[in-house]
């Protein structure tokens, strides 16, 4: 029996059109454009301010495009991922909320929280159950709120993190393309450099959690830069190595857009070139398990089947890793 690939036959993203720039910034905390710009790279990032709207509607709003882009029928779909760790609730978990609202019947889903590295850890997982052929239709969201966790007094995370996402959709096939191999790494030693301190069972929420602004995001710049661009690099060198790779082999490097100084050092530790490193954290910010299909979509149009691609994230936890995906139309 042939082995299976799953493909990403589609790919769809949203963001919110409510645009933050640097000079809205400017008046909420003692920042300014210039340095936002050339600390982080980040001209704007867009906010989710719609009434009543969650992480879960704008993940309708990729499927709903996706299932149009791919002409999939909402019960053809088996099973939908969602990587996010701004969820509409604690429990029960986004995935299930967006299979039910675009009318998924049929599929079964859940959560995965792996901070900036979600989507691919989801995409990674969602992959194993087409290979072995259990699954046919497959959706993989990533997605964060992350303005309904950041403190806006506070000029070291507010400037950095947006609302967005978007999601794929794979399929099996038996031509060489899709994912190939991924490399995913983890250390809850990174905990404290990079969460958020209140609301779960370790310290839930009090009045006293909230006056000390502990349900929003807490960061610790330095050790994460640094965890970040070894861990990026080092996961890209392995799975490059793993499947006998080099850079003119590579079309298009994907990283997590954290900060362009974060990109930009990656790019420099491999020596690859930077008009091969797919970027779009100018407009959208960090939006967390959001970045990988943010960039997918926004570079669709100039992907060609065939492509060899290295997407590669760092996250809370911390998680990071790399993967070998060769687009597939």
């Amino acid at each position: 029996m042939s082995k299976k690939f799953a493909t990403i036959t589609g790919v769809h993203g949203y963001v919110p059109d409510y645009v933050l720039t640097n000079k809205e910034l400017e008046t909420m905390v003692d920042t300014n454009d210039e340095w936002i710009q050339s600390r982080t790279g980040i001209k704007e990032r867009r906010i989710l301010k719609k009434e009543g709207w969650a992480a879960s509607d704008m993940g309708v709003e990729m499927v709903k495009g996706l299932l149009e882009k791919t002409n999939t029928k909402p019960e053809e779909v088996d099973m939908l991922i969602c990587a996010t760790i701004t969820g509409d609730r604690v429990f029960p978990d986004t995935a299930n909320t967006i299979a039910d609202k675009v009318g998924a019947k049929n599929s079964f889903g859940f959560d995965i929280n792996a901070a900036c590295s979600g989507f691919l850890y989801a995409l990674t997982t969602g992959s194993k159950f087409v290979e072995s052929g259990s699954h046919k239709k497959v959706i993989i969201v990533g997605l964060d709120v992350m303005s309904s966790i950041i403190n806006y007094k506070d000029r070291s995370t507010c400037i950095i993190f947006g609302d967005g996402g978007g999601a794929v959709m794979l399929e099996p096939t038996e031509e060489a393309t899709g994912v190939q191999d991924s490399v995913l790494k983890s250390d809850g030693g990174g905990r404290e450099f990079l969460n958020m301190a209140a609301g779960g069972s370790l310290k839930p929420h009090t009045p006293e959690t909230l006056a000390a602004g502990e349900q929003y995001v807490y960061q610790e710049g330095r050790p994460v830069f640094k965890a970040a661009v070894k861990g990026m690099s080092g996961a890209i060198k392995d799975v490059m190595a793993r499947n006998d790779l080099n850079n003119d082999d590579i079309n298009w490097l994907v990283p997590h857009q954290a900060n362009i100084r974060i990109i930009t050092s990656v790019a420099n530790q491999l020596d690859f070139p930077m008009e091969k490193v797919m970027m779009n954290i100018q407009k959208y910010g960090n939006t967390t398990a959001g970045t990988l299909p943010l960039c997918l979509w926004d570079y669709e149009s100039q992907l060609k089947k065939g492509d060899k691609i290295i997407l590669a994230a760092f996250g809370g936890g911390f998680t990071w890793g790399a993967t070998y995906l060769v687009w597939g139309y």
